[in-house]
């Protein structure tokens, strides 16, 4: 009866006003960590938002600024019933990409709620805010109801996830005390199909870097010095060409993976299929093999002189920034050497190899045969009457290390997005029955986490110790 009657009030809360009305108040802050943005904005996020929000649940909480200088700010809450319980560790983060007002469409602005029938836009509708908000209020049900979780809670904010995390790694090994849990169970990324809820252990990595021609400070006229100087935009060009083929085979040894397991293959094989090119990626893989168990190479710009104005010129440079998205079983800290050590052997010392700013992201993937994994499992497929799809990581990239590495953990991720949400694009939106049926997955895990806790407590005691 309980248990009906909290998944009854999850579903009100998300279709009969309340999560609109809390949403837009979320929305409005511009709280962007990103050149658009400012630290006061970052701030005031976490102090007239999340930090009232929770301490109306009788959490503790603490606003740290970051250990970096420049940083953003992060927010620690805890509720400690029972230290015998098991403790959660949820996560968030409150930061949003740049608005780019100008590219939305009229009738939508990135700081203002819109709801049209199903869909919510609005900057972090989907990236993180709905997100983090769906797993406090499914806290705040399970409360009200009780009088108490049956369980431990520690929540931590961040305002940097846009801009790589930063200060995030040095801030948990500060206070991983602070930070100590279970279990990190969290909510980002969109799920696989928006009719079915997901689940997922880890995250790709991603590492951004640049190569650069740079032959000479100046453009000279392409009829009287064409055929004699070299032009550093086709030089790039076949650099980059020759890191894969002419489907995005990837060609540098190192970069190709050596995790795609039978056991990950198997995993892998019934997902639903996805939006693709038939002719791109790796050939011999399956569309969920190739975007889950495998590493792809993407050109995010390319730069030689002026496309708006093109000038009968040699560009005296060119540029381009590329990005690697990686699983487990990569080695992170040869993926530039091993760049370097392929364009000198293909004739290409020119090109120059340079990191992009900003954290990279490893790679991270947790077995789904812990019983932490194997509980959340079942009590979505209990509350959504049918089996999550159960991915070993997101294609995209998230801070899961700090989880993982630092705080040892074992990490469960069910999002509240989907993928067509236009997260770091224009139009950004929510969809109302994900956000529903969300607030009803969250609730009834809760629920289901307080009528198990011991259990829980010992089964993962019992794991760990196990050889």
């Amino acid at each position: 009866m309980l248990r009906d009657d909290l998944l009854r009030q999850a579903s009100h809360y998300a279709t009969d006003g309340g999560l609109v009305g809390d949403l837009t108040r979320l929305i409005a802050h511009a709280s962007v960590s990103q050149s658009e943005g400012t630290r006061e904005a970052l701030y005031a996020y976490l102090a007239e938002e999340i930090d009232p929000m929770l301490t109306a649940l009788g959490f503790e909480t603490e606003t740290f600024d970051n250990p970096l200088e420049g940083g953003a700010p992060l927010l620690i809450a805890s509720r400690i019933e029972d230290a015998s319980l098991p403790t959660i560790l949820i996560y968030g983060h409150g930061d949003v990409c740049n608005g780019e007002a100008h590219r939305w469409r009229e009738g939508l602005s990135p700081f203002s709620l819109t709801v049209e029938g199903e869909r919510l836009y609005g900057r972090g509708t989907a990236d993180n805010k709905i997100q983090h908000l769906i797993n406090i209020k499914a806290l705040g049900l399970l409360i009200k109801a009780r009088d108490r979780l049956g369980f431990n809670v520690k929540i931590i904010i961040e305002m940097a996830e846009e801009t790589g995390s930063y200060g995030l790694r040095e801030f948990f090994q500060a206070h991983r005390g602070k930070l100590a849990a279970d279990v990190l169970i969290a909510s980002d990324g969109p799920r696989l199909a928006a009719d079915t809820p997901t689940m997922f252990m880890g995250s790709r990595g991603g590492l951004a870097f640049h190569l650069e021609v740079n032959l000479r400070d100046s453009d000279h006229h392409s009829g009287n010095f064409g055929g004699l100087l070299a032009d550093p935009a086709i030089i790039l060009s076949h650099a980059i060409a020759s890191l894969t083929d002419q489907r995005g085979q990837i060609r540098i040894p190192e970069w190709r993976p050596t995790s795609l397991t039978p056991d990950i293959r198997a995993a892998l094989k019934d997902l639903p299929p996805r939006k693709h090119d038939a002719d791109w990626g790796e050939a011999e893989l399956t569309p969920s093999e190739r975007v889950f168990g495998w590493n792809s190479l993407a050109v995010l710009a390319m730069s030689s002189g002026n496309i708006a104005a093109p000038q009968n010129a040699i560009s005296g440079a060119a540029r381009a920034t590329l990005q690697l998205r990686f699983v487990v079983g990569t080695d992170m800290d040869n993926i530039l050497p091993s760049l370097r050590r392929h364009l000198d052997a293909h004739g290409f010392s020119m090109v120059e190899v340079k990191p992009a700013r900003g954290n990279v992201f490893p790679a991270t993937r947790f077995s789904p045969d812990h019983p932490w994994v194997r509980f959340v499992q079942q009590s979505l497929t209990r509350t959504a009457g049918k089996a999550p799809h159960v991915l070993p990581n997101l294609a995209g990239s998230l801070p899961n290390d700090v989880f993982t590495d630092i705080l040892g953990l074992p990490t469960i991720w069910v999002p509240h997005a989907h993928a067509e949400c236009g997260q770091h694009g224009p139009n950004e939106h929510a969809l109302m029955p994900i956000a529903e049926e969300g607030m009803r997955l969250m609730t009834g895990l809760f629920l289901d986490i307080a009528e198990n806790a011991a259990r829980l407590k010992q089964e993962a005691a019992e794991s760990s110790a196990a050889p």
